[in-house]
């Protein structure tokens, strides 16, 4: 395990690459993103009329994209995908499996994680507006998979799907968005002052 010191923040940089690099920080930053998303699943709120309850799951996979950058973020939530698919019961609400309707929107947060990761790489999490910008893109990228999954898995029409999948969720997201506005560049700016 290295002990070098870690160089001040820079553009090219997510905020876990500001611990100093070894293979074993890499395995747990992977690991904990997984273990995040799936506590924050556990927040789950049923939404009358849907089968996709709103949860805390999409803000950690955004967060872990983020603080992770592109490549960590992707193993990360993958592993949870995979964990999920094979017992974990740490999708929404316990449950586990790839047979429920709302799995597109796991397939979803790992790109959407990758996405997400590779913008704050490029300094998009580090003022309001930049992150905000990169929250609703990597939202936009989970409903794109998820909503077309829902309608398929549901047999709905992709208008009841958009009503069922999307619709509900636009004020939390834009919630989730806010806080993730806040946090994030909140990090950078206490990173740069102990720089």
């Amino acid at each position: 395990m290295s002990t070098a010191a870690v160089a001040p923040a820079s553009t090219g940089q997510v905020l876990a690459d500001l611990i100093p690099v070894s293979r074993v920080r890499d395995v747990a930053l992977v690991l904990g993103g997984a273990a995040l998303t799936g506590l924050a699943a556990q927040i789950a709120v049923p939404v009358p009329g849907s089968p996709v309850p709103v949860t805390g799951q999409t803000f950690a996979a955004l967060l872990v994209g983020a603080g992770l950058g592109a490549g960590r973020g992707f193993l990360a939530l993958a592993l949870y995908a995979l964990a999920g698919v094979v017992g974990v019961p740490w999708f929404a609400s316990g449950t586990s499996g790839a047979g429920a309707v709302s799995f597109g929107y796991v397939l979803g947060m790992i790109l959407a994680s990758a996405a997400v990761g590779a913008l704050a790489r490029r300094g998009a999490d580090r003022s309001v507006l930049r992150t905000a910008g990169t929250m609703l893109l990597g939202e936009a990228i989970i409903y794109a998979v998820g909503v077309p999954y829902l309608a398929a898995s549901a047999g709905l029409s992709a208008s009841a799907a958009i009503a069922a999948g999307l619709t509900p969720f636009l004020l939390g997201d834009a919630l989730k968005a806010a806080l993730a506005m806040g946090v994030l560049p909140t990090a950078w700016k206490l990173v740069r002052k102990q720089s």
